[in-house]
């Protein structure tokens, strides 16, 4: 599958590394539908894309934790493009914290539910609602498409990240499972696990953070959102990919 000819639709669109994706997409004449609930940053990346050289650039207004919104927000996708190729799972959040803190034989805290199950609702509910939804629109079309899922280097497990750990987990099981049941509809589905990548939120670390951060990568530095971006060109390209995911880690091994 070529990126030119592609309709490629990306959750968490509006920032981050799914900005970063649907720019790069752009540049090499792809359209665009772009997911997120904020309009301001859609509004902002639609302009970006656009400048980039996207062929269409559509943006939707959605949560991906509801279901109704996600089903009428792909709906709306389907019909707007006359189909999809190309889903993109990357929304996501994080809500880090130990699972209990204990001082002298006392708990003095525990992880709240809310913690637990807002990440859930978000990396991994989320996923599965848009890729459900995904898949049931090219199914239904007859046509060919990719489904890639975001997922972690922390799917290995993390300190201080039990929730966000157990999504990123997983959002590969959804992968591996989706490849085999959808590989009969022409369905290819793939995962990136990214390490630590440059973002706006790592430009605001303390210099002695990101110390301790570069020194746990073999490569000594950030990797950056144009490679996995490139990840994410590969899955497309390669039509013989699936069921898999690729590490974009610099070597890290948490």
């Amino acid at each position: 599958m070529q990126i030119s000819d592609s309709v490629i639709v990306i959750t968490g669109g509006a920032q981050g590394l799914g900005r970063a994706m649907a720019e790069n997409f752009a540049g090499q004449g792809a359209s665009l539908a772009l997911l997120d609930m904020n309009t301001e940053q859609l509004n902002e990346a639609k302009r970006a894309c656009e400048s980039a050289g996207a062929k269409v650039v559509r943006t939707y207004e959605v949560n991906v934790t509801d279901e109704e919104a996600v089903k009428s927000t792909f709906q709306a996708v389907d019909a707007d493009f006359d189909g999809m190729d190309v889903l993109i799972n990357n929304a996501g959040i994080l809500r880090d914290g130990l699972l209990i803190k204990c001082k002298d034989g006392e708990v003095t805290h525990k992880m709240p539910l809310q913690q637990w199950q807002s990440v859930v609702d978000v990396n991994l509910t989320g996923t599965f609602l848009c890729g459900r939804e995904a898949a049931a629109a090219m199914a239904k079309r007859g046509r060919k498409g990719v489904i890639i899922n975001i997922s972690s280097v922390a799917r290995a497990g993390n300190f201080g990240q039990t929730n966000y750990s157990a999504t990123k987990a997983g959002v590969v099981a959804l992968t591996v499972t989706w490849a085999k049941e959808l590989g009969r509809y022409g369905i290819r589905c793939g995962a990136i696990a990214p390490g630590f990548i440059e973002t706006p939120m790592t430009a605001v670390m303390k210099p002695e953070a990101v110390e301790r951060a570069l020194a746990m990568v073999p490569l000594s530095r950030w990797g950056q959102p144009s490679e996995v971006a490139d990840s994410a060109r590969f899955i497309i390209e390669n039509d013989y990919f699936s069921g898999r995911v690729i590490e974009i880690d610099g070597g890290v091994r948490l």
